[in-house]
């Protein structure tokens, strides 16, 4: 199509250039040579519009090749730059979504985890102060045991050497630790019929006044912490049988 073009350009060129030659040898001709001349002009507009039809059909041919080459169009090419923009868009958007989505996980994790320890440290804190109850509890409970047998064998065995005082808490002992007698310090103290001064009330005057003596303590804190000089002996009187010490025979 360029090569065609380029051939009806040197055609308008040559007949222009034969126009104004007859013109120039027709100046002193007659009138029938004006027609002529009018008639050559007429030509010269024809292959002027010729021409410029030629362009407008080179022009829509390259559009058509650019189009069967792969290549776009302004439109086109400005659909795939608002397409490319959109996929940009909503690739940043994913990326955010998914950022986010992973610093809530991240987030609930780290509370979880936070909670657990909570938990944790609350569990232990909670078992702590149970043991610490429980702990001043049986502190409590082997103080009033310790006063009540310090009591009762200040009321037994007073006036009786330090050994003796330590053989009656070793009785009561013995007792706690046997079958055949309750499992406590109070409850053998104050089994019905045992002890004398546990029935005549005189064991809880000693008792809440603290009016013991610190000789009757410390044997108590000895018998406590298994001190035992009479053996296996559940009893003792002032009878004649058994193992003495003192006033008292243990049996």
């Amino acid at each position: 199509m360029i090569q065609y073009k380029s051939w009806v350009s040197m055609a308008v060129v040559a007949t222009t250039v034969t126009v104004m030659t007859l013109g120039v040898n027709t100046q002193a001709a007659e009138h029938h040579t004006e027609m002529m001349y009018a008639s050559d002009h007429m030509e010269i507009a024809s292959f002027a519009q010729l021409l410029q039809d030629s362009e407008k059909t080179d022009e829509i041919v390259m559009e058509n090749e650019y189009q069967e080459a792969g290549l776009l169009t302004a439109e086109e090419l400005d659909k795939k730059i608002a397409e490319q923009k959109q996929a940009e868009k909503e690739a940043e958007e994913k990326a955010l979504q998914e950022k986010k989505e992973a610093e809530e996980k991240a987030q609930r994790e780290l509370e979880e985890a936070q909670k657990k320890e909570a938990e944790r440290i609350a569990a232990e804190q909670a078992e702590a102060q149970r043991k610490a109850e429980e702990e001043a509890a049986v502190a409590q409970l082997q103080e009033a045991d310790k006063e009540l047998l310090a009591s009762i064998i200040f009321c037994e065995a007073g006036n009786q050497p330090y050994e003796g005082q330590v053989a009656v808490g070793a009785v009561i002992m013995n007792r706690v630790k046997s079958a055949v007698y309750p499992n406590s310090i109070s409850e053998v103290v104050y089994q019905s019929g045992q002890f004398g001064p546990a029935m005549t009330g005189w064991l809880d005057s000693v008792r809440y006044s603290a009016g013991y003596t610190p000789s009757a303590m410390q044997a108590a804190i000895d018998a406590l912490s298994g001190s035992n000089p009479i053996g296996d002996c559940l009893y003792f009187d002032q009878g004649g049988m058994g193992y003495q010490l003192g006033d008292h025979y243990f049996h």
